[in-house]
C-alpha cells in the first residue's frame, strides 16, 4: 500500500512497540513483552506494515514515566501514513476509577493510576486517525482484577478508527517460556506466507494454528472477521431435524460444531420449511400417568404440571386424532399412541429461528416427557429430546442449562452404547463446548467437576479434551 498526499509527496508510515510490565502469576511466566518485541524486530517493518512506504520504528522497552510513553503514542498517532501499535504486557484494573491499565515497568496496585498506561488514552489518540491506515496489535495477560471486568460487555472499548486483534489470556495460566505463544505464531506466518496478507486473515491463521489458553479472549472474535467459523450459531440444530438414527459423527471431525461436510446428511440445508403463520403444532397426546415408581416421583411431578390436557394456546392446536371429526372435544385423558403422527421438530426449529426460545422450549420438554413415558428414561427416543433442548438452550445462549443437558444426554447414552460410539463422543464434545463459553466463574466451577467426571470415563477421546478442562477449572479456583 502506499500512501501519497494531494501534492504526490510520499508519507510516512510507524510501528510502535510497547512492552509492559512481565505477566507473573505464582512465580509462572505469562507473558515476557520483552521477547516479544524482539520477535518482532526480526520482522522487516514493510512486512509489518502491510506497506511498502518509508517508516519509522519506536520500541519502548521497560519504560517507566506514563507521561513519557503518551508523548510517543501521541507523536506516533500523529503519522499521516500506516501506523502499527503492539502491546505486550500485563492488563491491570484501578480499584479507585474501575479502568483498565497497561501496567509498566515498577507498577504497582497502590500506584497504578500514575505509572501505567490507561488504556482509555489509547482510545483518545488514535480516535482522529484516518480509517484503514491503524492497526493494534496486542498480545497481554490480565491480572485476577482485570479479568472479571473484562467479561462485561464493552469493557475493553477499541478505537472506532483503528483495527484490533489479538489476545487476552486470563490470569494464572503459565505461558510459554520467551516468545508468547500468540506472538510467536504471528511472526511465524508472516514468515511462512508468500504474499503478506490482510490483516484480519492473518490474524485469524495466527488463532487456528495455535492452542490458545482456555478462555482467552480473541480480539476481535472470528466471526467478526468472516474468517472459517469452528463452533456455527447453532451448531447442532440438525438434532432438530433428523432422527436419532440418521445423525452422522464426521470421523475427521476434531470439535463439535464443524460445518458438514460434502455427504453429510442435513435435512434442511438452508432453512426449513415453514408453514404458514407457523401452522399447527403437532402435540403429545396425553397418556394415562403411570402409577408412581420408586425413583420416578419427581419426574412424573414434572411431567403433570408441565402436560397440558388442552391445547396450548392458538398457535399450537392439538392435531385432530384418525376418529375425532374436530378437535374442539378433546378428552382430558387419552390412551398413549406409538408415535406422533406429525414431527414436530421442524416446526420447533422454526421457532427458535425465530428467537421465540420459551415457546421452543416447552414444545420440547413436552415432547421428552411424552417420549419418557411412553419409551423409558434411558430410550434413544427421550435422549434425543434431551439433546434437541440441550441445542436449544445453546442457541438461547443458556450455556449452563445446555452444558447440564448434554452431560445427562451423554451419560444416558452410556448406558447402552459404547464409550466410543458416535453420539457419545459427540455429546460430551457438545458439554465441553458449551462449559467453556460460560463466562461467570462461579457457574463455571459448579458445572466443571461434573464434566471432567465424564470425560475421564471416555478412554477414546482425545486426551486434549481432558486436559483443557482440567487447566480451565484450575484457573477458575485461582479467579
Amino acid at each position: 500500500m502506499q500512501t501519497t498526499t494531494g501534492a504526490g509527496q510520499e508519507q510516512r508510515g510507524h510501528v510502535l512497540l510497547i512492552a509492559g510490565d512481565t505477566a507473573i502469576r505464582r512465580r509462572a511466566v505469562q507473558v515476557e513483552p520483552s521477547a516479544n518485541l524482539a520477535a518482532l524486530s526480526m520482522v522487516p517493518v514493510p512486512v509489518l506494515l502491510a506497506s511498502n512506504v518509508p517508516a519509522d520504528t519506536t520500541y519502548l522497552d521497560g519504560v517507566k514515566d506514563q507521561q513519557a510513553l503518551l508523548m510517543k503514542l501521541r507523536s506516533a498517532a500523529a503519522t499521516p501514513g500506516p501506523l502499527l501499535v503492539y502491546l505486550s504486557g500485563r492488563l491491570t484494573l484501578a480499584r479507585r476509577d474501575h479502568q483498565l491499565y497497561l501496567a509498566l515497568t515498577h507498577t504497582t496496585a497502590s500506584t497504578i493510576r500514575y505509572t501505567a498506561l490507561p488504556w482509555e488514552w489509547l482510545g483518545t489518540e488514535l480516535r482522529h486517525r484516518p480509517a484503514g491506515l491503524t492497526t493494534v496489535l496486542v498480545d497481554l495477560a490480565a491480572d485476577k482484577h482485570a479479568w472479571p471486568h473484562l467479561q462485561e460487555p464493552g469493557a475493553l472499548a477499541t478505537p472506532p478508527a483503528a483495527e484490533v486483534y489479538g489476545v487476552i489470556t486470563p490470569p494464572g495460566y503459565a505461558g510459554s517460556n520467551g516468545v508468547s505463544t500468540y506472538t510467536r505464531a504471528f511472526v511465524e506466518q508472516l514468515r511462512l506466507t508468500p504474499a503478506r496478507p490482510t490483516n484480519a486473515r492473518l490474524h485469524a491463521q495466527t488463532v487456528g494454528s495455535v492452542a490458545l489458553p482456555p478462555g482467552a479472549l480473541v480480539l476481535p472474535h472470528i466471526p467478526e472477521i468472516n474468517a472459517p467459523q469452528t463452533e456455527p450459531q447453532h451448531p447442532r440444530t440438525n438434532l432438530l431435524l433428523l432422527a436419532d438414527d440418521q445423525q452422522q459423527e464426521e470421523p475427521g471431525e476434531a470439535m463439535p460444531g464443524l460445518a458438514p461436510a460434502p455427504g453429510s446428511s442435513f435435512l434442511f440445508q438452508s432453512s426449513p420449511p415453514q408453514p404458514t403463520a407457523l401452522g399447527p403444532c403437532p402435540m403429545p397426546q396425553s397418556p394415562v400417568p403411570p402409577a408412581p415408581r420408586p425413583g420416578r416421583h419427581d419426574v412424573d411431578q414434572q411431567r403433570q404440571r408441565t402436560e397440558p390436557a388442552a391445547p396450548v394456546g392458538a398457535p399450537h392446536p392439538v392435531p385432530v386424532a384418525a376418529s375425532t371429526p374436530t378437535a374442539q372435544h378433546v378428552p382430558a385423558v387419552q390412551q398413549p399412541v406409538a408415535a406422533p403422527q406429525t414431527d414436530p421438530r421442524p416446526y420447533i426449529h422454526a421457532l427458535a429461528e425465530q428467537h421465540r426460545y420459551p415457546e421452543a422450549m416447552q414444545l420440547a420438554q413436552l415432547w421428552e416427557q411424552h417420549a419418557l413415558t411412553t419409551y423409558g428414561v434411558t430410550s434413544p427416543q427421550a435422549t434425543q429430546w434431551t439433546e434437541i433442548r440441550a441445542d436449544l438452550a445453546k442457541m438461547q445462549g443458556n450455556w449452563v442449562l445446555a452444558t447440564h443437558l448434554w452431560i445427562a444426554a451423554c451419560r444416558t447414552r452410556l448406558a447402552h452404547q459404547s464409550p466410543d460410539a458416535p453420539q457419545v463422543i459427540a455429546a460430551v464434545k457438545s458439554a465441553h463446548y458449551c462449559w467453556t463459553q460460560i463466562g461467570d466463574p462461579r457457574q463455571a466451577r459448579g458445572c466443571g467437576p461434573e464434566l471432567i467426571s465424564l470425560l475421564r470415563t471416555l478412554p477414546t477421546l482425545d486426551h486434549r479434551h481432558l486436559n483443557v478442562a482440567r487447566q480451565r477449572l484450575e484457573i477458575l479456583h485461582n479467579c
